[in-house]
């Protein structure tokens, strides 16, 4: 356990989580490279889930730039912890994903009948450089699938997002949201033994880098996550766990070990008096557990959840002042125009300075969405 000259404490943890990830905004590039991924959800209340994250961390972004400049950026679409946009860098350490399936079919060696059919697609998309799914749809016509959800699936869509998961494919970019993929070249597994482990520690130090400081049951969680990402190596991510809590930096507070980067200084962090209206999927407030540690309170995305069982709202937005998440909000567009309802765990801040702030936020909002 390492030792510091300042006892950390739990207000010392908050103020640093927040601080660290919410970092003064700079170029959607450099913003996009000091977190290396973020989380995509194509839930639009009032905007997708990435570009609700990069908009506290780009200047002057709006919703759909990272759609939109996704080509120029040199990043790709891919599984991580979950699923979202990443740096080439990043993704490298992933790859090859031999004999695996998309997350939500599970590990499975496909037949050889499958094994045909991405053949016959990969040349396809070769071919033509890029393809849209109903070109390859057109072409072969394989007919439909269950998916996971119980739904039916364009069989050849279903097959491009497993081939994309193996590395055979990657997306150039998106139209209207769909997916066009081309043929992807990545590197060669790991040479031995001693590169495989580097990769994997690589992969959690990158997690770390984004979800950190981890209480020590939040830390084992994302490692296990890291099965989305090297399903081909989930039987060393225990072992890689245990190398991690090695080289963290940490300290035990109040009996909960916690952890972070080794180069960062956990206790002196400065916070602006700044109004944060976060994403569900924000670093910031991701984990449900350190949520509740932080925040005293217990946060829950309710937008699967039936409409009379909702007790925040479809797509509730944690709402942060200074470092503390006190309420949520619920932001809706009518006729082009901003509209907002909001929540407090206890009561609203009186204070002149919060009503200054949230008003300022909202203009933020207004200003990312193009709307009155």
């Amino acid at each position: 356990m390492q030792r510091f000259a300042v006892l950390i404490t739990l207000d010392h943890l908050r103020r640093y989580a927040v601080a660290r990830s919410l970092f003064k905004p700079t170029t959607l590039k450099g913003a996009f490279y000091r977190m290396g991924f973020v989380q995509a959800d194509p839930i639009r209340a009032p905007a997708r889930a990435q570009d609700l994250i990069l908009r506290h961390r780009a200047k002057d972004y709006h919703a759909g730039d990272l759609e939109r400049l996704y080509p120029k950026l040199k990043i790709e679409e891919d599984f991580f912890v979950v699923y979202g946009f990443m740096t080439k860098s990043l993704q490298a350490l992933m790859h090859p994903r031999s004999d695996a399936d998309v997350p939500a079919e599970g590990p499975r060696t496909w037949p050889a009948v499958r094994k045909k059919r991405a053949q016959l697609l990969l040349e396809f998309v070769r071919e033509r450089g890029e393809a849209h799914p109903r070109e390859v749809d057109d072409h072969f016509s394989h007919g439909s699938v269950r998916n996971y959800w119980g739904g039916l699936s364009s069989a050849t869509t279903h097959l491009l997002a497993a081939m994309h998961y193996r590395g055979m494919l990657r997306i150039v970019r998106r139209e209207s949201g769909v997916r066009i993929y081309a043929v992807n070249e990545h590197g060669p597994a790991p040479a031995d033994a001693a590169e495989r482990r580097a990769r994997i520690d690589a992969l959690v130090d990158a997690a770390v880098q984004i979800y950190a400081p981890l209480p020590s049951r939040c830390l084992a969680d994302l490692v296990r996550r890291l099965r989305f990402a090297v399903p081909q190596w989930r039987g060393e991510l225990k072992d890689a766990l245990q190398r991690a809590k090695q080289r963290l930096a940490n300290a035990r507070v109040n009996g909960v070990d916690w952890y972070w980067p080794s180069q960062e200084n956990a206790a002196h962090c400065a916070l602006p008096d700044t109004v944060r209206l976060l994403t569900p999927f924000d670093p910031v407030v991701w984990d449900r557990d350190r949520f509740e540690m932080f925040w005293g309170w217990q946060y829950r995305f309710e937008a699967y959840v039936p409409a009379l069982k909702r007790r925040l709202g479809y797509y509730a937005l944690p709402l942060l002042w200074c470092d503390r998440v006190i309420g949520w909000g619920n932001l809706r567009i009518d006729d082009g125009q901003l509209k907002s309802e909001f929540g407090y765990v206890a009561h609203r801040p009186r204070d002149r300075f919060f009503k200054r702030e949230l008003d300022a936020e909202l203009e933020r909002i207004k200003t990312f969405l193009a709307v009155a």
